[in-house]
């Protein structure tokens, strides 16, 4: 035990002359006293490496230091798991190391799961809980992300499944966030974990031919580097130059998503370019551009117009003497700094914190944003809403007047009208831009100048504008007036909405009586039937989301036996050429029709209906497993036919299972297929069977029967493919 512990005191004393070469004034005593208390709480706690639990708080306070956090910091990351995992309280932690870190420990805390009866509503407390404590001191958020950083990089410890749900989590939230608070380095980390956890096959592909062309890579920057600062010594400008290949998902997306082959990104190459002063900046872009061919249309000027996440510098694209284009980055060295560590650097390289509070508070005014605009929203909408406001690309927007005001890419004259001001949204009769007349759905452009056309008095927005805004700011401020003005009407729309819903889920609004009431109203957090009518009717809640609670709040009291659905009568009905879903079921209009992903039918299949309990009647294909079990564990009464509306939709998702001997390029080449069929793809996984052969899993968009099949002819004469089949898909 005592070996144990002088392996471990001999990581911390690295670890604290790491933390005295980055920061003299560091509380190093407090910061020793912290590892003393965390090496006890935790005691015999081992991870599933099977190494001393206190090798993970080290871990996470190593990162902390990288980063560039202060000593509360550094202290909190070495006890952030011993209010959760060990017998230590808050009142403990806080008389030993003060208030700030005990906070700051309770913080991290607070962010582990809560058990939930819905998923969205667990994934949206889990996303508020976090942004809350951001608003709160944005170091919880940077120790979370120091402390997600180090599991991702022990992630073959977990099993494959949870690898794979942290992986996808990381890549869908916590990559993200560190981009929106500038954390490039540790973004690029994530990404290329968690691709590697997600597309094992994908990713060895790319590191394998990175790999085999290091030589030409390393020798063809060195050039580059070489040349560029003889250029600008002749000049007289104190530069450091430097030399990368771009991180590994940064790749991976642009092969298989713009289906490029290595040779074909624009970017694969990166020059930087570090310098004293903005000035020199542009003089380094100057020199640059006589030195060598600029690509057209590939400048971007961050420093005048930065990005959300403070991030600052000056990029170009240009082409050597052997025709490989690569970027050049140019920035100072604050830029530098900020660049790297993002809002961290607010603390690593600022002597007066206090000094600049204000500006600091304004970089993190998009986080009190983010918390108003979930106000009012269920959970669905704020899950799909998130990545729009904070993870999006943006486009740069100007006023009239030239002030930029920066959206999400795909955001119309609605979202510009809110971001300037509410009032101006609800003026808003029409949008200019460049001086043209353009549509509510217009989709703004980088650069654009948009002018929002106003009357005098408020009018107010329109529902549909609902579906039109991209920012969950202006859709919520357009259902703040909504609320606000139009309650008679949203309680009308909201009620006619949630009963045509409920009867689709076989459920008559006589079931919910007096006795049952309040039980249905707990259950959807409304003290009203009118008030949960309103909020369906301004947007605040959808409908079907509201019907399958009741729904569900039902069976659990009785008043509907589980596994016997109410139907509503049939009723006979001209068959429609064309269905929400693309299939008509016999006798029954309107019916909620969800097509099955164990078998994830497509027109040309001969399918069948089975009505399921407040899902609707859900469509298989007629050889489909299920089906078999279902018609024995079920009595035929819930058997409908069903078939293909003589207009179907535009495509149909289906699943497809490649299995094929180990080898190089295979998730190319069928990439390349689905491209030339023009076939759009969902998801794909590939992974390694470990018997010599790898199996690739896609969900691909189709039309038809035939254009499957006719897809599938093709991914089965790929060399090395032994079998395809269709498969069910997860996403």
């Amino acid at each position: 035990m005592e070996n144990v512990r002088a392996k471990y005191d001999e990581q911390l004393e690295l670890l604290v002359e790491r933390i005295k070469k980055a920061s003299p004034s560091a509380d190093i005593k407090r910061i020793r006293e912290a590892y003393a208390f965390a090496y006890n709480a935790h005691g015999n706690q081992t991870r599933r490496s099977g190494e001393p639990y206190i090798m993970h708080p080290l871990a996470v306070a190593e990162i902390a230091v990288d980063i560039g956090l202060d000593s509360d910091s550094i202290i909190a990351a070495l006890l952030h798991d011993v209010i959760e995992d060990t017998h230590s309280t808050f009142e403990e932690v806080a008389k030993l190391f003060g208030q700030h870190v005990a906070e700051l420990v309770d913080g991290v805390s607070k962010l582990t799961r809560v058990q939930y009866t819905y998923k969205e509503d667990e994934q949206m407390e889990n996303l508020r809980k976090m942004f809350l404590a951001m608003a709160k001191d944005i170091r919880v958020i940077l120790i979370k992300i120091a402390d997600r950083l180090h599991n991702m990089r022990t992630s073959e410890y977990w099993s494959e499944q949870k690898r794979r749900e942290k992986a996808l989590e990381t890549m869908e939230i916590y990559a993200p966030l560190a981009h929106r608070l500038g954390m490039q380095k540790v973004k690029w980390e994530l990404e290329d974990i968690a691709l590697h956890c997600l597309d094992p096959i994908g990713y060895a592909e790319i590191t394998d031919q990175i790999e085999g062309l290091e030589d030409v890579y390393v020798s063809f920057l060195e050039n580059i580097k070489v040349k560029i600062s003889e250029k600008l010594g002749e000049n007289h400008i104190n530069a450091d130059v430097q030399g990368r290949v771009k991180h590994i998902y940064s790749i991976y997306r642009k092969m298989y998503s713009q289906n490029k082959a290595l040779s074909e990104i624009y970017d694969l190459f990166a020059v930087r370019v570090i310098v004293p002063e903005v000035i020199d900046c542009y003089n380094v872009f100057g020199v640059v551009h006589d030195t060598y061919k600029p690509v057209p249309g590939r400048f971007k000027d961050y420093i005048s117009t930065p990005k959300p996440n403070m991030y600052q510098s000056l990029h170009t694209t240009v082409i050597g003497r052997e025709g490989v284009p690569f970027e050049v980055q140019i920035r100072t060295w604050d830029m530098h700094h900020t660049a790297e560590y993002g809002i961290a650097a607010h603390w690593k390289y600022k002597d007066n914190v206090q000094s600049d509070q204000a500006d600091f508070d304004e970089k993190l005014e998009w986080v009190r944003r983010l918390l108003e605009s979930q106000e009012d929203t269920d959970a669905d909408e704020f899950l799909s809403t998130l990545k729009i406001d904070m993870f999006a690309d943006e486009v740069f927007i100007f006023t009239p007047k030239g002030d930029v005001i920066n959206l999400p890419s795909g955001a119309t004259p609605i979202d510009f009208a809110y971001a300037i001001h509410s009032a101006v949204g609800n003026r808003m009769t029409g949008a200019k831009a460049n001086g043209r007349i353009v549509g509510y759905d217009y989709q703004l452009q980088n650069g654009d100048i948009v002018e929002i056309m106003t009357s005098k008095t408020p009018h107010g927005p329109s529902r549909n504008w609902l579906d039109l805004a991209m920012t969950s700011e202006a859709r919520n401020k357009i259902r703040q007036w909504f609320k606000k003005e139009k309650r008679e009407e949203n309680i009308a729309e909201g009620r006619a909405r949630f009963e045509e819903h409920i009867k689709k889920l076989g459920i008559h609004m006589s079931d919910i009586t007096d006795d049952v009431l309040p039980s249905i109203l707990k259950r959807v957090s409304f003290s009203s039937l009118d008030e949960m009518y309103a909020a369906i009717g301004y947007g605040g809640l959808t409908s079907i989301r509201a019907a399958n609670r009741v729904r569900d709040e039902l069976v659990r009291l009785g008043k509907i036996v589980e596994g016997k659905p109410q139907p509503p009568e049939p009723k006979m009905v001209k068959v429609p050429k064309r269905t929400e879903s693309g299939v008509v079921v016999e006798g029954i209009a309107n019916c909620l029709v969800k097509l099955s992903r164990c078998c994830s039918p497509v027109p040309g299949d001969k399918i069948v209906g089975f009505v399921t309990r407040g899902y609707g009647v859900s469509v298989h294909c007629a050889d489909c497993q299920n089906v078999v079990a279902l018609e024995k564990a079920h009595d035929s009464a819930r058997w409908v036919n069903v078939f293909w509306a003589e207009k179907p939709k535009e495509h149909y998702v289906a699943g497809i299972e490649i299995i094929a001997r180990e080898r190089p390029n295979l998730v190319v080449e069928i990439m390349n297929i689905l491209s030339a069929m023009h076939i759009g793809t969902s998801a794909l996984n590939a992974r390694r069977q470990g018997d010599g052969h790898d199996a690739v899993n896609i969900t691909v968009e189709v039309k038809h029967i035939d254009e499957l099949r006719m897809l599938i002819g093709k991914l089965d004469a790929i060399s090395g493919v032994e079998a395809v089949s269709r498969k069910g898909y997860d996403n």
